[in-house]
Order: C-alpha cells, then sequence, then structure tokens
C-alpha cells in the first residue's frame, strides 16, 4: 500500500510504513480477543434477581429487578458501575453548580465517570435498536442520580441504584471499604438464565510502569484521542467535573 502526504520526508513514510504494520497488528490482536471473550464458557448464574430503583417514564420512581432489565429480543446486557459516590480519596472537585454542587465532596460523583458517560449518553440511542441492552447503574439513591443526570443533560442512558442490594459488591464494583469501582459487566441470558459473562477485571490486573488499568480503554474516547497525538496522554491532567474554560453539556 503506497500513501502519501503533501511535504514528508522518505525518513517519515519509512517510520509510518513501520507503525502502520503495528497497527495492523494490533487490530488483528483486538479481534483476537473479541472472538476469545464470546467463546468464553458459561459463567455463574447470578445468585439473586437484584431489585434495582430507577425512574419510570412520567418520572416517578419505581422498582425493576434484574431479568426485567432484558428485552424479550436481546439477550445481553452491559452494565456500567457508576462511581457515584465518588472514590473516597478523590479530591477533585465536585459540580459547580445544580442541586449535586450541594452534596459533601465524598458523596459526590466521579468526574472520570461523568467524562465517559457523558460520551456515552448520545450513544446510547443506538443500542436497543442493534440488540443491546444497556444501563448504568450507580450507589447513590435514585432521586441523587436522576437529578445529576437531568444537571448534566444526559438524555438516552437509562440510569439505576443499587442502593438497596448487594449487587455492586457481589460483582466486584464495591470494595471491602465502600469504595465504588468502575467496572463494566456483561451479562448473558438463556431462556429463564441469566449468567454473568464477562466483566473489565483487567481493573485488578498490574499495571505497566507509567499506566493505569485501561480496563476500557477501547471505549474511552478522551484518552484514545490524546494517544493519536505527538504529545500523548497529558501525565498532570485528569477528567473534570466542570472546567473554567467552557460548560459544553450546559449548550
Amino acid at each position: 500500500m503506497t500513501i502519501t502526504f503533501p511535504g514528508e520526508s522518505p525518513e517519515y513514510r519509512a517510520a509510518r510504513n513501520r507503525l502502520l504494520d503495528e497497527e495492523i497488528s494490533l487490530r488483528r490482536a483486538m479481534e483476537s480477543v473479541a472472538i476469545a471473550r464470546r467463546n468464553l464458557p458459561p459463567g455463574g448464574p447470578v445468585p439473586e434477581d437484584y431489585l434495582f430503583d430507577t425512574i419510570d417514564p412520567n418520572g416517578n420512581p419505581e422498582k425493576i429487578k434484574l431479568s426485567q432489565l432484558f428485552t424479550p429480543e436481546q439477550k445481553s446486557l452491559v452494565v456500567y458501575n457508576f462511581m457515584f459516590p465518588r472514590w473516597s480519596k478523590d479530591s477533585r472537585p465536585g459540580p459547580t453548580k445544580g442541586a449535586t454542587a450541594d452534596l459533601k465532596l465524598e458523596d459526590s460523583p466521579c468526574p472520570s465517570c461523568t467524562a465517559l458517560l457523558d460520551s456515552l449518553d448520545p450513544t446510547a440511542i443506538h443500542f436497543a435498536p442493534s440488540g443491546l441492552n444497556f444501563v448504568v447503574i450507580a450507589k447513590a439513591p435514585i432521586e441523587r442520580i436522576a437529578t445529576y443526570a437531568r444537571e448534566r443533560g444526559w438524555k438516552n442512558l437509562r440510569l439505576l441504584s443499587s442502593a438497596g442490594n448487594n449487587f455492586k459488591r457481589d460483582y466486584q464494583a464495591e470494595n471491602s471499604e465502600g469504595d465504588q469501582l468502575p467496572l463494566m459487566t456483561v451479562f448473558h441470558r438463556d431462556g429463564d438464565q441469566i449468567r454473568l459473562f464477562w466483566s473489565s477485571e483487567l481493573m485488578f490486573a498490574p499495571t505497566d510502569p507509567g499506566q493505569d488499568p485501561r480496563h476500557l480503554g477501547t471505549l474511552d474516547t478522551i484518552w484514545n484521542i490524546f494517544d493519536m497525538t505527538p504529545e500523548g496522554r497529558p501525565p498532570a491532567w485528569d477528567e473534570q467535573i466542570d472546567y473554567d474554560c467552557c460548560h459544553p453539556h450546559n449548550h
């Protein structure tokens, strides 16, 4: 394959072609991992039909079971475990406006989870039509979660609270100290049986020097875009709920 861009040197093209070979290998490795994931044997059955809190289409609180999160045609359920409340050692500022700004910092939502959900909310309109059940589960009370969603302008995410059950503790999204963890967990239904299919366990694996777990690295738009630049990931920056420069979610 021969591609050139204006003004490039032979040294640039040779180096870029070598990099392209690595990118092709990465693409193949990603597909190989996806195939291996799809070929996992059945995971363990869920220990109970967890009961969650949610908000109905009329704006009223209601209860919903894990089994009810599956539509008849769709056998997979993807759960993002939203760290709300945030990790206890997270000292980044909380929201600056709205009712959520009145919460104690330790009770406020995680800025990194917020950034990820900001990107997933417009995408979520495509999940159900393509055959996927997708929900976001936080430990905070459902009224608090719904308020924050309104403040962020989220319109498409299906939001639940696990405040009344042990779901997060059972599925490793809450540690023994009560800190929430940002796992993604996938369940599969076969008839009346619901089983764990996969969870982002890379979160718990040892990391290489200078790397975070990247357990959801393929989903994380912000950091993936940084990886395409000559500067790479900024070493002294992390996602924030609000920025002094702008508030795009209010536009």
